[in-house]
């Protein structure tokens, strides 16, 4: 991604999860993030171990890869084999905004369960 694109994304981002994240004093035991790694964004639950609170979990729950020949954003979710599948009701976004309102409509259940 480009220096302008990613500071976009990262203003995108930045807001999905002042509106999505718990309150500060559960955020503690549940919390929301994200990851830019190359092409992709990954949309991250963050809580203690079950049995480890100490140890730190982050359990990827969308992701979205950039095709650049296509101009648009490939949108996955993570099911319970921890493989990524494509979102079928919306398999691609045209900006990083109609990607984060897919994941925060979640119509079929699959990424808030």
């Amino acid at each position: 991604m480009e220096i302008s694109q990613t500071v976009h994304t990262i203003e995108v981002l930045e807001n999905f999860l002042e509106k999505r994240r718990p309150p500060q004093e559960l955020r503690k035991r549940i919390d929301l993030g994200y990851k830019i790694q190359g092409e992709s964004i990954f949309i991250m639950e963050i809580r203690p171990s079950w049995n480890n609170s100490g140890r730190i979990i982050e359990h990827e729950i969308a992701k979205a890869t950039f095709v650049k020949s296509r101009e648009h954003w490939k949108i996955f979710w993570r099911r319970a084999d921890m493989k990524w599948h494509g979102y079928e009701p919306y398999p691609t976004a045209k900006t990083i905004e109609e990607f984060v309102e897919v994941v925060s409509e979640d119509s079929i259940g699959c990424f808030w369960g």
